[in-house]
């Protein structure tokens, strides 16, 4: 009972002495932000002397020399240096005091002390060195790195220490060599040098640390064909600026060296698909389907492949005999595969190519008709090929059809992605043929949605109506305006542009010239004209539109990061968007896509929820 007594009583009086270090803490850290040195200096000293912790002693040293107590701060760090003579750092603050003093002399005999002293203990090197570095002496840092690297004998080189120092040194050579010479070494480390130096290249003032990397690599590689890793990371790097045609060479040449089977380039394909690069996309697929069935990803390759032909002329400027060498390669797969659910999405998008493309609706139709009784098919392979037929049908003009493959869709799907898309089609087959009341309503049901993409095109459109009808009871003009976003989605562009043209001229000074400018822009990007597009949405920012302005600014970076391969104009207008805008929509994907630029190291898989395409 007694001995319980005593612990309960050391342990308030323990407690008092905290509350009462933290106070006094908490005012000595004021005074010395006020620059109240005298009285920060008497405070801190108290501190040490109750609690031996170094961090007051360092602070009381630098009250000592703001005072210009010169004595009275080598006398301190003397008495320390008597009490802890294996206490390096002591040495250090000793011969920073003598360099404040002009004492350059006697500054340098205390470190070179210091790093004779060094011993091969870890620990202690990394202190020293963090001393010297807390100084700014990056010179006796490097020093003590090096010897510390001398004396553990290989057990541990300091590679990412001495790279930091280099780095703040702006000695870019050395450090990359650091970098390299690790991996060489430790091809483990792959990930956490990457990611070293995507901030060192972000930081990196003169912009000429990319070349400098990517030409040492280069080097390296050309003397040490075999270091594997070092082509990893030349190919991380093309990645990083975007040269994926770059990098399909490497990964082709480790893909053989490896006997990988086509693994990486169906890896960088996709990466090459999600950053629109679809031309070296499809040489990626090609290279694996050069393997045929003796690489286990032949199949899911001859799929990648048609996809990337598919958005590469979709998404772009295409000529006649593309479209029909196109539809050619996906018969001669299909007849090659044979039909099965595994060939769904082939015949999805030779039906999309052939209605929208080459006129052949009723071709496509019967395809899609035909899909929906092959065996095994999953409920979302069902629910992808109707909303196919539903949109093909809208193509030809059968919207009350193409309505009924949407409810079904909805019906089979109630929480799930593909019922809240079935609704959207809905709503927006509903506003192509003016019935904005209907579509409204539609469209504030799915502003709810668990889709962040769909919950933004259904605001989008929801505010589309309602602010250009509220006041104009003729509806003429959004009547219009409706009909041509139906156009555009038929894939009849010239037509669509000719109807905004129609409004343009008809209905002076509307409403609606900047979501004109702004359908322009994307049938613009869409064949191709970027320099137009450009030119619309740098016409909606200057109108200062309160509705579309931030739209226009983040898919204008959008252009300049996918389409013109400008980072750094992608960059300032993704900032201008969280600066100007900062309650708009696109505020949290403009921060992640411009960290992404600046070289952050953030998960990008189903990162985004805005639409691509961009119109209703």
């Amino acid at each position: 009972m007694r001995l319980i007594l005593i612990t309960i009583l050391l342990l308030i009086i323990s407690k008092g002495f905290a509350q009462v270090n933290i106070k006094e803490t908490q005012l000595a850290n004021e005074y010395f932000r006020n620059h109240e040195f005298d009285k920060a200096a008497e405070l801190y000293q108290n501190i040490f002397k109750k609690t031996s912790s170094k961090i007051y002693f360092d602070y009381y040293l630098r009250c000592l020399i703001e005072l210009e107590q010169y004595k009275e701060a080598e006398k301190a760090v003397k008495k320390q240096m008597k009490k802890q003579p294996y206490e390096l750092s002591y040495l250090v603050e000793l011969g920073y005091l003598y360099k404040t003093q002009g004492k350059t002399d006697l500054a340098s005999q205390n470190y070179e002390e210091a790093l004779k002293r060094l011993s091969s203990n870890r620990t202690q090197i990394i202190e020293l060195a963090n001393s010297f570095l807390r100084k700014r002496e990056l010179e006796y840092a490097e020093k003590a790195y090096l010897k510390g690297r001398k004396l553990s004998k290989g057990d541990y080189e300091f590679s990412f220490e001495l790279a930091s120092v280099y780095q703040a040194q702006r000695q870019y050579g050395k450090m990359i060599d650091e970098y390299l010479d690790l991996l060489e070494k430790e091809e483990a480390y792959i990930q956490s040098v990457q990611n070293r130096l995507q901030s060192a290249v972000y930081n990196d003032i003169e912009n000429n640390l990319n070349d400098l990397l990517k030409n040492k690599l280069i080097e390296r590689i050309q003397k040490n064909p075999d270091a594997g890793i070092l082509s990893e990371l030349l190919i991380w790097l093309y990645i990083q600026e975007r040269s994926f045609d770059k990098a399909m060479q490497l990964a082709k040449a480790l893909d053989k060296r490896n006997k990988e089977y086509g693994e990486r380039l169906m890896a960088l394909g996709k990466m090459a698909m999600t950053n629109e690069q679809y031309a070296t996309a499809v040489k990626c697929f090609q290279y694996v389907l050069n393997y045929k069935n003796s690489s286990p990803y032949y199949i899911k390759a001859k799929n990648e492949y048609l996809s990337a032909l598919f958005q590469k002329i979709t998404k772009s400027t295409y000529t006649e005999t593309e479209l029909q060498e196109l539809e050619s390669s996906y018969f001669q797969t299909i007849e090659e595969l044979g039909i099965s659910s595994k060939v769904t999405q082939m015949l999805i998008e030779l039906s999309h190519l052939q209605a929208f493309y080459l006129n052949k609706g009723d071709e496509a139709i019967k395809r899609l008709e035909e899909a929906l009784s092959i065996p095994g098919l999953k409920q979302s392979d069902i629910a992808q090929i109707k909303m196919e037929l539903g949109d093909i049908l809208v193509q030809k003009e059968n919207m009350w059809e193409a309505i009924l493959y949407y409810a079904q869709i909805e019906k089979s799907n109630k929480n799930n992605s593909y019922g809240y898309e079935a609704k959207l089609r809905k709503a927006k087959l509903a506003y192509f043929t003016g019935d904005f009341q209907w579509a409204q309503a539609q469209l504030d049901v799915l502003k709810a949605s668990t889709s962040k993409r769909i919950a933004n095109d259904a605001f989008q459109l929801s505010q589309l109506i309602n602010d250009n009808t509220a006041l104009d009871t003729s509806l003429t003009a959004m009547k219009m305006f409706a009909n041509a976003d139906l156009l555009i989605f038929q894939n009849k562009d010239s037509l669509a542009l000719q109807t905004f043209d129609s409004i343009i001229n008809d209905f002076k000074g509307h409403s609606l010239i900047d979501d004109i400018l702004f359908r322009k822009a994307t049938i613009a990007k869409r064949n191709g004209k970027y320099n137009n597009a450009v030119s619309y949405y740098k016409q909606i920012m200057d109108m200062h539109s309160d509705i579309l302005a931030d739209d226009a600014t983040f898919y204008l970076a959008l252009l300049y990061e996918k389409q013109l391969n400008n980072k750094d104009k992608a960059m300032e207008l993704y900032r201008d968007l969280l600066t100007g805008f900062p309650g708009s929509i696109y505020v949290v994907d403009a921060r992640k896509k411009y960290r992404i630029l600046r070289g952050d190291n953030i998960d990008t898989e189903n990162l985004f929820f805005y639409n691509e395409e961009n119109t209703p």
